[in-house]
Order: C-alpha cells, then sequence, then structure tokens
C-alpha cells in the first residue's frame, strides 16, 4: 500500500464522484449506447464464443488503480478487452446449459434502473409499486392467489433455497430461535433429475446434503410416484420426519415435467410441503399452446422460477412464490429499531420485501421485467416459446432421421441431448472420446455452444435452446455442423 497525498482539508470536502464535465459525459454515454446497440444488432454475424485472448488476459490482471484514469480511457479498454469476449449466450447457436440471451429493452431497462438506484426493501416510491405491479402479473400467470407471498430474487438457486426454508421452518417453527437441533431427521424427496441446489440448499439450511432422497422416475423421465411412497413410508418408519417434497417443472437435462397434479394430491394426502422448481419450465404458463402441461403448478405450496432463462430477461432475475404469505413472513421478519416503520414519511409502513426473504438490500430488479412484460406482452414472449419447442423438436426429428445420431433420452420439451454414432461403434469409451471432440471443436470454432451431460453413463452432446434469437435454420446447422465433424473425429479416434 503506497502514501497518499491527500492534500487540504478544503479541498477534500469539494470532492464529488460526478463527471467534471456533464456535457463530455453525455456524449461518452450516448456513444456506449450506440455501440452497444450495435453489437447486440450483430450478433448473429460473430462467433458464438472465442477464447479470452492473452492481451485480454493480461490487461484484466492490472494493480490495484491507485490514481484515476479517464473515463474514455476505460472505456476504450472495455471494448478492446471485455466487450469481444463474452459467454456467448445472447448468440442464436449458444445451446448450452440452460442460459438466458437477454433483450434489447432490457439492456435500457438496466440503464434506467441504474440511473435511479433505489434501494427497493419497500418503502413509499415507485420501484416498489412496480415490484408490486409485476409480482401481482407473475401470480396470476402462475395460478397463485393474489395474497401469496412473492419476491424477486437473483435466480432459481436463491428461489428454492427460499421456498425450502419456509417449509423447514413452518414444520418446526423453534428452528428460527433455537436452530437445528437433535430430534427426528428432516428428508427432502425429489427425483434422480432434480437439479443440483437441492444438495446445496440442504447443506446451507442445515438438514445436510444427505437429507435430500433422489426417487427413480419412470419412462418418461418423471418422478415415479410408488418409488416417492415408499421412500416416504420408510422414513417414517425409521422415526424420521418427511418435510417436502419436490416437483420438477423442466429437467435440467430433459426438460421433463413430473406429474405436478399427482404429486400436489400425494402432498396433500401425507401432509408434505409441495414445492416445484420452474427455474424454466414454469414460463410455459406464458403459452397457450404448453401451459397445460403444467397442471398442478396453482396447487403447490411454493415454487421457484427464473425470468433470466426461457423468460429471455437480463441476469439476474429469478422469482419465488409462497401460497402462504404469512409463512414466509414468519420465517425472513426481524425486528430492528432502526427499521420501525413511523406511520407518515419516507417508510410509513413495514419494509415489505426484506421480510420476505435474506436480502435488506435490493436493486430494481422488477424494472426489466416490467417494461419487457408490458412492452411485448405475455402472449408474444409465449410464442416464442412456443416456436423454442418446435426448434427443440427439429432437432429430435433430424436425430431420429439419421443413423449416425442417437437420441440419448427423452426430449418433450426444449432440452435434447444426443449423440454422433459411427457406423457399427458400440465401445463406450471411444464414442465418449469422439463425442467430447465434437463439443470442443463446436465451441473453440465459434459455430456452436452445446454443453455436456451424462445420460445412463453415456456422453451426451446437450441441447438446451432458450434464446428467442434462435431459427430453424441455426437447429439444421447445428446438425450438420455434428455430422461433419463427427464424420473426420471418428476417422481420427479409434
Amino acid at each position: 500500500m503506497r502514501p497518499s497525498n491527500l492534500g487540504s482539508w478544503s479541498e477534500r470536502l469539494k470532492e464529488t464522484l460526478d463527471p467534471t464535465d456533464w456535457e463530455d459525459f453525455r456524449a461518452l454515454g450516448r456513444r456506449m449506447l450506440d455501440d452497444l446497440i450495435e453489437h447486440m444488432a450483430g450478433l448473429r454475424e460473430g462467433p458464438v464464443w472465442q477464447p479470452t485472448s492473452a492481451q485480454a488476459k493480461a490487461a484484466l490482471s492490472r494493480p490495484v488503480p491507485w490514481d484515476p484514469t479517464p473515463l474514455a480511457s476505460v472505456y476504450q479498454d472495455f471494448l478492446t478487452h471485455v466487450l469481444p469476449f463474452p459467454t456467448g449466450n445472447a448468440h442464436p447457436r449458444f445451446f448450452g446449459w440452460v442460459m438466458g440471451n437477454g433483450t434489447a429493452e432490457g439492456m435500457l431497462a438496466d440503464l434506467l434502473a441504474s440511473g435511479m438506484n433505489p434501494h427497493v426493501g419497500g418503502y413509499d416510491q415507485s420501484a416498489t409499486l412496480v415490484e408490486r405491479q409485476v409480482l401481482a402479473w407473475l401470480r396470476e400467470i402462475m395460478g397463485y392467489p393474489a395474497d401469496s407471498g412473492a419476491l424477486l430474487v437473483s435466480g432459481g438457486t436463491m428461489a428454492n433455497l427460499i421456498g425450502v426454508m419456509v417449509a423447514r421452518n413452518s414444520a418446526n417453527p423453534q428452528i428460527r430461535d433455537e436452530g437445528v437441533l437433535g430430534g427426528r431427521r428432516l428428508r427432502v424427496y425429489g427425483s434422480v433429475e432434480t437439479h443440483s441446489w437441492i444438495e446445496k440448499s440442504a447443506d446451507l439450511l442445515g438438514l445436510g446434503r444427505s437429507a435430500m432422497r433422489r426417487v427413480a422416475v419412470d419412462e418418461r423421465g418423471r418422478i415415479d410416484l410408488r418409488a416417492l411412497a415408499s421412500a416416504v413410508a420408510a422414513d417414517r418408519a425409521a422415526g424420521e420426519q418427511p418435510l417436502c417434497v419436490i416437483g420438477n417443472a423442466g429437467t435440467v437435462d430433459g426438460g421433463v415435467i413430473d406429474d405436478l397434479w399427482a404429486l400436489a394430491d400425494f402432498c396433500a394426502d401425507q401432509g408434505l410441503w409441495f414445492h416445484v422448481d420452474g427455474a424454466f419450465g414454469a414460463v410455459l404458463t406464458f403459452s397457450r399452446i404448453h401451459r397445460e402441461r403444467l397442471r398442478g403448478l396453482e396447487r403447490s405450496d411454493s415454487m421457484a422460477f427464473d425470468l433470466h432463462k426461457w423468460g429471455y430477461l437480463q441476469y439476474e432475475l429469478g422469482c419465488v412464490l409462497v401460497r402462504d404469505q404469512n409463512k414466509q413472513r414468519a420465517t425472513f421478519v426481524t425486528d430492528a429499531s432502526y427499521l420501525e416503520p413511523l406511520g407518515r414519511g419516507i417508510q410509513p409502513d413495514a419494509l415489505e420485501f426484506s421480510a420476505l426473504g435474506p436480502q435488506l438490500s435490493r436493486g430494481f430488479r422488477a424494472l426489466r421485467v416490467w417494461i419487457a412484460l408490458r412492452h411485448h406482452g405475455i402472449d408474444k414472449i409465449g410464442r416464442v416459446i412456443d416456436g423454442n419447442v418446435e426448434q427443440a423438436q427439429r432437432l429430435v426429428e433430424r436425430i431420429v432421421a439419421d443413423p449416425r445420431l442417437e437420441l440419448l433420452g427423452p426430449a418433450p420439451l426444449n432440452v435434447v441431448c444426443f449423440r454422433y454414432r459411427p457406423p457399427a461403434c458400440s465401445d463406450e469409451r471411444r464414442l465418449k472420446a469422439i463425442n467430447r471432440e465434437i463439443l470442443l471443436q463446436l465451441q473453440e470454432s465459434g459455430e456452436a455452444v452445446p454443453s455436456s451431460t451424462q445420460r445412463e453413463g453415456r456422453f451426451a452432446l446437450r441441447v438446451a435452446i432458450t434464446n428467442h434469437r434462435t431459427r430453424l435454420s441455426d437447429i439444421d446447422r447445428l446438425a450438420d455442423a455434428v455430422l461433419k465433424l463427427g464424420a473426420r473425429i471418428a476417422d481420427q479416434i479409434s
């Protein structure tokens, strides 16, 4: 740490972080906006992804910046070393994991939200009204009561964590004061296809990762209800406390939706909390064609979903709904003299949003939802979702029609797992090596970015289509590239 030349007190008291010349700042701001619009408009023409350059890695390993640098110079570094090397998820041929891609108006919404920079814990302010409005819309779309608990959060993991935490505390109210003590072991149930958030949440909630019971699935990839009933009965017989069942509205590796109605019946009969992980699949409620697939979602005790995945909006943006708002509030509300409502002024009432989740300080996430839903309308977004489902089925058709491609597991929605299979090849070691190399060359060439997974021990190319920019031609281009690369790589790997 170096000595500082702080100057006189009178000089220091005059300092601000505002621009010294607002007109210069305005000109640079307009340039930034123009550059970003051009970047978004030209996404299709560039590579899906490219490795970060050595120059960028060096430039982004600078020492602590004790002295000021002109904003224009900092921005030039952004253009040279940051903007060219994104994850690539905005590109129409990015199919990896389950990532959203953002919208043009979402970019502007974030600019507006940052310009206002409100603290959205509550308070008498416009940002609170916007979030209330957005949450009211989302409750209605998802079939939840108007008085249910609702909160915008960072993403699906946080939303799911909150749902299970409310379940835990509702079953054992003393936990808030006394912690997780000895006694009957709490158990949470979900299919073997449930996302790994549940183990992380069980760890964070003091239940232990082994609290999760992963239940077998049926031939369609849905949780096996008989196996679930057996697991719950066995745990009760062993003196343990079944707590919660996780229903999947779109599994991460297959896009499979559990029989949510049957799960709701089971949980009601067994006295268990019913939580739905709808991280990407819950937005099927936007679709007039596919929303019926989610029948039973509206009967859950809590649910989690993202709007930064298949809702197409910018990161970070998830939502949790809890049917009984009082239970959610009882899980998170705290008292402090410095947060006491005064009946008038800026804080006439208790801080509503911070009483429904772990965060007190919260940003203006709701603005991008408010703008997007009003600008596009639910039906238009639903039609784009329908298009992604059709694109996935086009890929399935290409796979089934070509003996060199093999479908690995059900693909009822927008996630497709498959592999290249040379004629007469049954060597799993060789098949994995071939498909691993296909995947890496697809990514490194910038042609497309699928990701990978294991399906019943078999290495799979995994394609998740959650991009409003994707077209059928992108799907055909991906299939053609896999076939071309597969033929060449298969000759090289024996």
